[in-house]
């Protein structure tokens, strides 16, 4: 091996957008367009071409003329979220966002998906972007469970094309027009009353999904609440959070790392070990009355 290639074996090369989004300055996705958009500075030189690398440990590197701290831990939170709360980093309205809890976690951290302005429950924050676009990946069929609470009683005929997937308006309102399919779901009844409550696991998020599906079958959706993501089971009250612990980090990778599911057949429903409220966890079927159990030590 030659003088130069022993130096260049001596490098912990990582892509630029990884370095600059573990270091805390912005998400993967921000990363890519300082970059692209010449605010990124190796060693004095500009870099704008996605997928450049550099060791951050040797070379200096730049955003907006300010020197790159070392990449800093990474770093995995669950909050509760409540409603009234938008799940962005900043919003041009002025409404609170999701990061007015993590004010005092010694960590600049960054959702992963979203849940809308009205949805409540749990929400995972990290700053660790390669997970987070893993996470957000559709390929990566990772479940999230949600307790759903509807006005007026669904026939059966209509929660079984909510399970076979329907045809929703595509992202926010006015913002783009069409269609899209949903992706085939779980749906089991929670409790029955005039406005039953139903368990719904989804591997998409699609914006405000849930509410589009019920309203196609003639349904408004009064509450929405997430419970779980992959093996995560919300265990925390509303508005407040806690952080991972390693077991947990390690399951949620391992979850990540799935690979996606065969194509379902057409007509076809996903089977899912769920299949009723006798399969879910205690602590999940409590948080349908609003009591959130103590948290196991």
């Amino acid at each position: 091996m030659s003088g130069e290639e022993e130096r260049g074996a001596e490098r912990n090369e990582q892509r630029l957008q990884k370095i600059v989004a573990a270091a805390g300055i912005a998400s993967r996705r921000k990363a890519e367009e300082l970059i692209t958009s010449g605010r990124v500075q190796v060693n004095g030189q500009t870099v704008t071409e996605l997928g450049s690398k550099a060791d951050a440990e040797r070379d200096h590197i730049r955003v907006d003329g300010k020197l790159l701290k070392k990449p800093q831990q990474y770093r995995y939170f669950m909050l509760n979220k409540p409603k009234g709360v938008v799940t962005t980093v900043s919003d041009p309205e002025g409404r609170p966002t999701v990061m007015k809890f993590f004010a005092r976690a010694g960590a600049r951290v960054f959702p992963v998906g979203r849940l809308d302005y009205q949805s409540e429950g749990l929400l995972l924050m990290t700053n660790d972007g390669d997970l987070a676009n893993v996470l957000t990946s559709a390929a990566s069929q990772v479940e999230k469970t949600y307790l759903v609470k509807v006005s007026g009683r669904p026939r059966e005929e209509a929660l079984e094309q909510l399970r076979h997937g329907v045809m929703i308006e595509r992202g926010r309102r006015g913002e783009r027009e069409g269609r899209v399919m949903t992706q085939p779901a779980s749906i089991s009844l929670i409790r029955d009353t005039d406005n039953p409550w139903y368990e719904v696991v989804l591997t998409e998020g699609k914006n405000r999904e849930i509410r589009k599906m019920f309203e196609e079958v003639g349904h408004f959706v009064e509450k929405v609440r997430r419970v779980g993501f992959g093996p995560l089971v919300l265990d925390v009250p509303p508005g407040e959070t806690r952080e991972l612990n390693e077991e947990e980090v390690t399951q949620l990778k391992r979850a990540a790392r799935r690979k996606a599911a065969p194509a379902e057949r057409p007509g076809k429903p996903v089977r899912r070990p769920r299949s009723g409220p006798a399969t879910l966890p205690r602590t999940t079927r409590k948080r349908i009355s609003g009591r959130t159990p103590a948290r196991r030590p």
